[in-house]
């Protein structure tokens, strides 16, 4: 289907056609109603924006246009403007997509929170693509979902380290770590060769994936210290006797207080 655009040309003071594509009438139309759309004033946890009506709407399904749908009452502020109670440091990279699709290259992973939040789901989608949060998800991400009890060990480790630092500089946890089935098979022996107190060893594995024994301790490492704490991760080395077998499943996670 064609649309006819008519206009008065000045210059040539003759009435003109010009015959666009259902695409390009499509873009017209969003361009107009943004150009004559309402403005809006926000603030967002302390931060204010001005924005028009129609770009807090441009994502049908995200939180923000059910928000400003026009069936909700927005809370305000006392100088009138829409009151969003959360952080808005990252809410002008927000906007900007939702105006003109540009996807931000700074903190990415904090605005990619706050377009979870939002349920921006194109923006969760190119930002997902990024180099930054692709390693992470695709790789990293995906390799702990096959690590079992992962994220439940993590919980596991800190509790017992902030139970042990009562009148203590250091809290240390011995953690063993079975990348394959055949290493649970040696883990009774392994166990049983153990000095250290076997209650208090929290045990990562088997997996089925690439990534060795280290690149599992890199994770605990990372996502322990994303939380605010310092630790440290060592071989734990045995005392061999002889004819004992040398295992290697062990390591020293040390919590550092002060």
């Amino acid at each position: 289907m064609e649309l006819r655009w008519f206009y008065d040309c000045q210059q040539l003071k003759v009435a003109s056609c010009i015959t666009i594509s259902p695409f390009r009438a499509a873009r017209i139309k969003v361009s107009l109603r943004k150009l004559f759309s309402p403005v809006v004033q926000l603030n967002v946890g302390g931060h204010l924006f001005s924005s028009t009506l129609n770009t807090l709407r441009s994502h049908p399904d995200s939180k923000l246009a059910e928000m400003f749908n026009g069936q909700n009452k927005p809370r305000t502020d006392a100088q009138g403007r829409f009151f969003i109670d959360r952080d808005g440091s990252h809410f002008g990279a927000l906007l900007e997509f939702m105006r003109s699709e540009t996807v931000p290259t700074e903190n990415i992973h904090e605005v990619h929170r706050e377009a979870l939040y939002y349920n921006i789901t194109a923006l969760i989608k190119r930002l997902e693509e990024t180099p930054q949060l692709f390693g992470e998800l695709v790789g990293r991400q995906q390799f702990l979902s096959r690590v079992p009890h992962y994220k439940e060990n993590i919980e596991v480790l800190i509790r017992i380290a902030r139970a042990e630092a009562v009148a203590a500089r250091r809290s240390t946890i011995m953690i063993c770590v079975l990348p394959s089935k055949d290493d649970v098979g040696c883990y009774d022996d392994a166990i049983s060769s153990l000095e250290a107190d076997k209650e208090s060893v929290v045990t990562f594995g088997p997996w089925t994936a690439s990534p060795s024994a280290r690149d599992l301790l890199d994770c605990v490492k990372m996502d322990i210290e994303s939380r605010g704490y310092r630790v440290e991760i060592q071989p734990h080395v045995m005392e061999r006797s002889f004819m004992s077998r040398n295992y290697d499943y062990f390591y020293r996670l040390t919590f550092s207080w002060w």
